[in-house]
């Protein structure tokens, strides 16, 4: 039941003037640079098949040129983007409602903002310089630290996330979790994931900005990958501030026959979790077969930057109506 005051919006009039302000500063950030605005479809024919993201489905009746069926709100704008980047676009940035079912917490709304673009012979390393000046000037801290995966968990959790065996990763988990047998049937990256929500993050609290890059290959989703003194590691980066997650960029894949591999892949781990597959986007196949530049792209939560910018761990004090109130 729902109480006489639910109607009201659960942001602050200074958080959505907030909001406002920032989004006049992405605009004026982006047109310095010389980086073109777009838009995509929210609604598509296909989902992302990554096992950690699940899509929202929708149902429209046929119309001129199109069938009906079933299609997908998306879960960011990247398959689109990466289509209009090999047609020729160059530099190009997006605001996007995007949406991912089953996520509600004080971090997570299932309707939420993203800041995706994307630089055209931009390494990530590039792109970082990037991100930092981009979040770090709005938000008026310092330039972010830069820490590797395998250096973030020798300091923050005592192993090695590369060579640790497998039962003795599975042991820390365990005991993390206080329980001899919680990680028994936990993968390595299962067991990794844990580790670095209840273990890392909490650390990177009081620390300010700080990148994560060189993830496991295993993590790479879309982002290229490359040896490092004999571990196969992912061009793929991650902004903190103060331990909140803002911001996932890979400099990108661009091999379509990889693309299609790791599609695959994500669709057998799928079924090993009981989850619906997810058909390939062959428009994105094509996309890369016809050549999708070197470029590397990155993913912001804006809902987040704001909760960084008034000092709130609630979504709800950025969001006018979150899911409850919609």
């Amino acid at each position: 039941m729902s109480r006489e005051s639910d109607w009201q919006p659960t942001a602050s009039w200074t958080a959505l003037r907030e909001r406002a302000g920032l989004l006049s500063y992405l605009r004026q950030f982006f047109a310095a640079r010389d980086v073109l605005e777009v838009e995509t479809p929210l609604l598509a024919r296909h989902g992302v098949s990554d096992l950690h993201l699940d899509c929202i489905m929708a149902h429209p009746g046929p119309a001129s040129d199109f069938s009906g069926g079933t299609v997908y709100l998306q879960t960011s704008p990247e398959y689109h983007m990466k289509r209009l980047l090999a047609a020729g676009s160059g530099a190009i940035y997006q605001v996007f409602r995007a949406f991912r079912d089953g996520e509600r917490g004080v971090r997570h709304n299932p309707e939420f903002s993203l800041l995706e673009w994307y630089r055209p012979d931009f390494d990530d390393r590039a792109l970082m310089d990037e991100v930092g000046e981009l979040v770090c000037g709005w938000l008026g801290v310092d330039a972010p630290a830069r820490l590797t995966y395998r250096e973030v968990f020798l300091q923050h959790v005592g192993l090695d996330p590369f060579t640790l065996p497998l039962d003795e990763l599975r042991d820390a988990v365990s005991g993390r979790a206080g329980n001899p047998v919680f990680a028994d049937n936990f993968d390595r990256d299962t067991c990794l994931d844990f580790l670095m929500t209840h273990a890392v993050e909490p650390a990177l609290v009081g620390e300010g900005a700080v990148f994560i890059h060189d993830y496991p290959a295993s993590q790479a989703a879309l982002a290229r990958t490359r040896d490092a003194g004999g571990c196969a590691v992912a061009h793929r980066f991650e902004l903190y501030l103060d331990g909140l997650e803002l911001c996932n960029g890979y400099w990108e894949l661009t091999d379509a026959a990889e693309q299609a591999r790791r599609f695959e892949a994500d669709n057998a781990l799928r079924r090993a979790h009981g989850k619906p597959e997810m058909a390939a986007d062959d428009y994105l196949l094509e996309a890369l077969r016809h050549g999708l530049p070197a470029c590397s792209g990155v993913a912001l939560g804006l809902d987040r930057l704001l909760m960084c910018k008034l000092g709130t761990r609630d979504i709800r004090d950025v969001v006018a109506f979150p899911i409850e109130r919609s």
